[in-house]
């Protein structure tokens, strides 16, 4: 099975280096110091309980690697939009493409079944292209839960945790969907089936859309949020918001706010993905993880005065930050 992973960071690079272990052909697409170091001398996963490195073939051009059977996008959400038209030569007629990406994804109301089935997100997909770069039919959606990040080039280092949910948009049970998840299990990962993925992307958006921001605006960790009553009140609020937006768009809440809040402590002292990314001094991933949020409240008429006020704080965050890569 050829398997590319498209973003070898955190993620895909966790990802990749799971399935080159298990024997799996897997080639990466990276870039910078990263890729030079995976050239030179492989693709090393450090995690509390193991320690491995693993070869495979790594380039920055996707036109190099042909056309592979399962396709990860483990792109930062605004990276996504130029890559798109470069992953033509990795896609056939059969090939699987999996975004491992954090918050709304774009594709999200394709065959979502409800009055917006088909429609982009827009702070997303501005100029609603995207559908039109990649047919959203090869599309398995995937929600990960886990915690990495490129600690030096060519390195990942992980907490330890790698389960991933992983459904078809219209919520069917495919025969590839199956391979695709007994191929994440044989690579050592916790792999789920979803009959309803959009429950799994508000599972975890629903948390995300409040720590994150809060974590990039103060520098804090899980831990220290999670033992700061004032944020944690603020991110009670915010998570009440975010669960009446998921409700609206027909995706109720089963887990209690006090649940989430246990679930974030028991992570760790972990640092957010946003708050990785400011203080390497790249771009963060604000408009899937809130600003989406705030665009599907929007059009549902759903105040969310909290959700709205880390959004603007985050934004502004951002703007005064150079060198944003």
């Amino acid at each position: 099975m050829k398997i590319c992973v498209v973003g070898a960071g955190s993620i895909g690079g966790l990802i990749a280096a799971y399935l080159a272990r298990a024997g799996f052909d897997t080639s990466v697409v990276a870039r910078g110091a990263h890729l030079r170091a995976i050239q030179a001398q492989g693709l090393t996963l450090v995690a509390p309980d193991e320690r491995f490195n693993v070869k495979l073939n790594a380039t920055d051009d996707p036109a190099a690697l042909g056309v592979q059977e399962i396709v990860f996008i483990g792109l930062k959400a605004h990276q996504i939009p130029e890559m798109l038209p470069r992953l033509a030569p990795l896609v056939g007629a059969h090939t699987v493409v999996v975004p491992a990406i954090n918050g709304l994804p774009w594709w999200y109301f394709f065959r979502e079944g409800g009055a917006q089935d088909g429609q982009p997100i827009r702070c997303l997909d501005p100029r609603g292209e995207m559908f039109g770069h990649l047919d959203p039919h090869h599309i398995i959606g995937c929600v990960v839960h886990a915690a990495a990040e490129v600690s030096s080039p060519g390195e990942i280092r992980s907490n330890g945790r790698r389960t991933f949910y992983l459904g078809e948009p219209d919520g069917s049970l495919s025969r590839r969907l199956n391979a695709l998840t007994e191929a994440m299990v044989r690579g050592g990962m916790e792999a789920h089936v979803s009959d309803n993925i959009r429950a799994e992307i508000w599972m975890k958006l629903v948390g995300n859309l409040t720590f994150n921001p809060v974590a990039a605006l103060t520098r804090a960790n899980l831990i220290e949020i999670c033992d700061n009553p004032g944020l944690i009140a603020q991110i009670r609020r915010g998570m009440e918001e975010g669960n009446a937006v998921s409700a609206a768009y027909g995706v109720p809440q089963t887990v209690s706010i006090d649940k989430r809040l246990e679930i974030a402590r028991g992570v760790g002292p972990v640092r957010s993905s946003m708050l990785q990314d400011l203080e390497a001094g790249r771009a963060m991933e604000i408009e899937p993880i809130v600003g989406s949020v705030v665009e599907l409240a929007r059009n549902k008429g759903i105040p969310t005065p909290h959700i709205d006020m880390l959004y603007a704080m985050v934004t502004e965050l951002a703007r005064h930050l150079p060198g944003r890569t």
